[in-house]
This record gives C-alpha cells, sequence and structure tokens, in this order.
C-alpha cells in the first residue's frame, strides 16, 4: 500500500505589520518596525555625566552589534554631559543614535536642557514614573512637546516594577466587582497593556505622530512576558521594543532572555530587542548585544558574524583540538567582523564546520562553507577539508590550526571579496 508524503512546510516567523518609526543622527537613519528586520538596543552602565567614559562604552556597544544605545538622564548633571558623549561619538564616527532613558524629572530635563533633547535621537518614557495625580498628564505633555519640538521617537516603556498604580488601582476596583474575577496577575497584565497603550492614545492626542512611538512592557517572568506581549501585539500596531527586564547573571539571563524572546519573535511580535544582562565580574557589557544578536541569528532572521558549528564532543573526541580550534576560529571571525563588514560584503552569512570525529565530521562539513573533520580516538591523523560540499584536501602534522585558519581567511577572500567574480557586476 502506498501512503502519500506531505512535505513538512518550513517553519517560519510569522508576520506581523506594525507602524515604522525612523530613528537617526545626522544621515545615519535606524528604520523600526514595518518590513525592517529586528534591530538590537543595549544600555550603557556607566555615569553619563563621564562623557569619556560613557561614550567609549557606547563605541564598543556599537561595533559589538548593537544599533540603538539607552543612557542614563537622570540629573542636570548627565543632561548637561549627553551633547558631549554625542559629540565625542562623532569625533569617533560612530552615528549609532543614543536613546535617553529618562524617569521622575524627565519633563524638567528635556525642557531645562534643550542641547540634551537635540542630541539625543530618542527618547524613553516610563508613565509609571513621571507624576502623580493632576501632575502626570501635564509632565507627560512636557516630554511630548519636547518630541514633537525636536522631531524625535519616543518609547512608551511600562515596567511592572513601576507601574502607573492609579491605573492598577481602578482595575483591581473593577475586578472586585466582576461577578468571576480575574487573577490577580491578569489584572496586573491588563494594568501594563492599558497603561502603555492608554499612554501611547494620550500622546497621539496631543499631536505625536503614531509613527514615532513605540511601546514595551517589560516583566521578569518568561511566561508572563510573552502573555503581555501577545495581547498588546493583539490590541495595536505600534512598533514593540522587547525585553525581560532584570533577566539576571550568566546563563540564567542568557537561557530566561533567549526562552521568552524567541516564542515572541517566532510569532512576528517585536521590532526592537534588548537582552538585559547582569554582567558577571570583569565581563564586558557587549556581551548582552552578542546574546541579542546570536538569538536572531540563531532563529535565522538576521545575519551578524560567520556561524562556527562544532560538536559537543564524546568518548570518541578525548583530544581537546577540536575544541581549541572551534574556540579560535570563532574568535578570529568575530574579530575581524568591523572590518570585515565593509571589504567582505556577505561574509556575515558564511557557515563553517569544525567537527571532531568520522561519525558526524564530514557529513557536518560538507552542510558548511567550509569545514575540517578533526581525527578522533583511535582514527587516523588526519584532517579532511570540504570546501562547498567537496572534499579538497587533508591537513595533517602539528599545524593543522594554523593552516586551517589560513585556509578559511583565503576563501573568504575569493568568495567575498569585492573584485571577486561573485561580487563583481
Amino acid at each position: 500500500m502506498n501512503s502519500i508524503v506531505h512535505p513538512i512546510p518550513a517553519a517560519l516567523p510569522q508576520a506581523r505589520r506594525s507602524r515604522q518609526a525612523r530613528v537617526g543622527w545626522g544621515t545615519h537613519v535606524v528604520t523600526v518596525g514595518g518590513d525592517a528586520p529586528v534591530r538590537i538596543q543595549s544600555m550603557t552602565n556607566t555615569d553619563t555625566v563621564d562623557a569619556i567614559g560613557t561614550a567609549i562604552q557606547v563605541k564598543e556597544l556599537a561595533l559589538a552589534g548593537s544599533e540603538l544605545v539607552r543612557l542614563t538622564v537622570n540629573t542636570p548633571e548627565a543632561a548637561a554631559a549627553v551633547p558631549y558623549v554625542r559629540e565625542q561619538l562623532d569625533r569617533m564616527g560612530v552615528n549609532v543614535p543614543l536613546i535617553g532613558d529618562f524617569h521622575y524629572n524627565g519633563h524638567r530635563l528635556l525642557t531645562d536642557f534643550p542641547a540634551c533633547a537635540q542630541a539625543l535621537s530618542k527618547y524613553r518614557i516610563n508613565p509609571g514614573n513621571v507624576g502623580k495625580g493632576n501632575k502626570r498628564d501635564k509632565q507627560f505633555g512636557q516630554m511630548i512637546e519636547a518630541a514633537m519640538r525636536w522631531s524625535k521617537p519616543v518609547r512608551i516603556g511600562v515596567n511592572w516594577g513601576s507601574l502607573d498604580q492609579d491605573i492598577l488601582v481602578d482595575l483591581m476596583d473593577q475586578n472586585s466587582r466582576r461577578s468571576v474575577p480575574w487573577e490577580a496577575r491578569q489584572v496586573m497584565y491588563e494594568a501594563l497593556v492599558s497603561s502603555a497603550i492608554g499612554s501611547a492614545t494620550l500622546a497621539e492626542s496631543m499631536g505625536l505622530d503614531g509613527s514615532q512611538i513605540l511601546l514595551s512592557c517589560k516583566v521578569s517572568g518568561v511566561q508572563d512576558l510573552i502573555s503581555v506581549y501577545r495581547e498588546l501585539a493583539r490590541r495595536c500596531d505600534y512598533a514593540l521594543h522587547l525585553g525581560l527586564t532584570e533577566a539576571g547573571m550568566g546563563t540564567k539571563g542568557t537561557v530566561a532572555s533567549t526562552a521568552a524572546l524567541a516564542v515572541l519573535l517566532q510569532e512576528g511580535i517585536g521590532d526592537t530587542i534588548r537582552v538585559s544582562l547582569t554582567p558577571q565580574p570583569g565581563e564586558s557589557r557587549t556581551q548582552e548585544v552578542v546574546v541579542a544578536s546570536e538569538i536572531l541569528q540563531s532563529l535565522g532572521m538576521r545575519s551578524f558574524v560567520p556561524s562556527v558549528t562544532a560538536c559537543p564532543g564524546c568518548g570518541r573526541t578525548t583530544s581537546s583540538t577540536f575544541q581549541d580550534l572551534a574556540k579560535q576560529i570563532d574568535d578570529f571571525l568575530r574579530s575581524q567582523m568591523p572590518v570585515w563588514k565593509g571589504v567582505y560584503p556577505g561574509v556575515e552569512k558564511l557557515k563553517v564546520a569544525v567537527m571532531g570525529c568520522i561519525v558526524n565530521g564530514p557529513g557536518e562539513s560538507k552542510h558548511a562553507d567550509i569545514g575540517i573533520s578533526l581525527p578522533g580516538t583511535g582514527e587516523a591523523p588526519a584532517a579532511p577539508v570540504f570546501i562547498d560540499g567537496e572534499k579538497r584536501l587533508t591537513l595533517r602534522g602539528e599545524n593543522i590550526a594554523q593552516e586551517f585558519q589560513a585556509i578559511v581567511e583565503n576563501y573568504i577572500e575569493n568568495r567575498f571579496g569585492t573584485a571577486s567574480p561573485a561580487n563583481s557586476d
């Protein structure tokens, strides 16, 4: 009996069309939302008053792949320093847009320091921290007026750690009158979404173009974030910024952020992302950018650096040679990308395989653009190299690592060089 086999459909992220915002500095404009790629954002942890130190960290984040960088603007001194941060970046040729993070006194800082308002490319407003009672709308309005005056987009960023208590109390009162009350967590979700959308509606009523508004609803629980953003996306078409707030340190923060963001991105939800990692002692701030780019690249949504496939190792691979080589090649490719981006267009899509034995080594190497299968325990001391799916040569001896790296460099130059046939008109 013959059976009919239907092709398995490819798993692609669902499409969600949001409004498109433009965040720029000078002639450099980053489009967010619509059909633009999902953008990576990060945030400095320097004291913004230290303009030189802050500019240096912004440059590091931008070189790591951050397309938008947020600064703390919390005091008059910090607001006064922002134009100097921008000036230092311009001198260094770093045109990444800067976002001002405002809480409590943003209405005063944006009004009293027009040079700060102008130097920033976007403002982040937390509706839970703009004022209480009848001061709330007035002070919120002052920030929106600044955004309109200087033609800047705003992100209305709600956070469940600083939620507008008036909204929460009102929703709790409404909930108490329901015949079947919601759970407390559901009320919290509704408060987050209502605060974000209500604030955006208010901003539009004040004259701010809706395409200049981005929304976020930050929480620190994976399932909470997924639930809130699904509802937020269902009820509005503003561009959305994703991030698991206070994600934590090390593997905990990395795994939690990846679990939450990957689900939402696969559903087409999210236009910018930030991975809010607490740096390990001595760890670079750029690690959060690396994780964010790896999430997008792993989902097949964007490519940033050549990918290195390497096996985890087993009893067949008692030698650490393949581990050392995989790390060496990965570090080399990442270190070269700031230069290669302008010299070898398309190199970020390169796939390299460094495998440790004969079981999956040749097969994985054939699937990669260029791959090497190192000898496992008991295998002949030879390492076949596969290029574009075919075995081209075999390496032996003590200098396999150096020889393979040279082969990779040569392959990149021949395939992606601007003068190569593949890239010529």
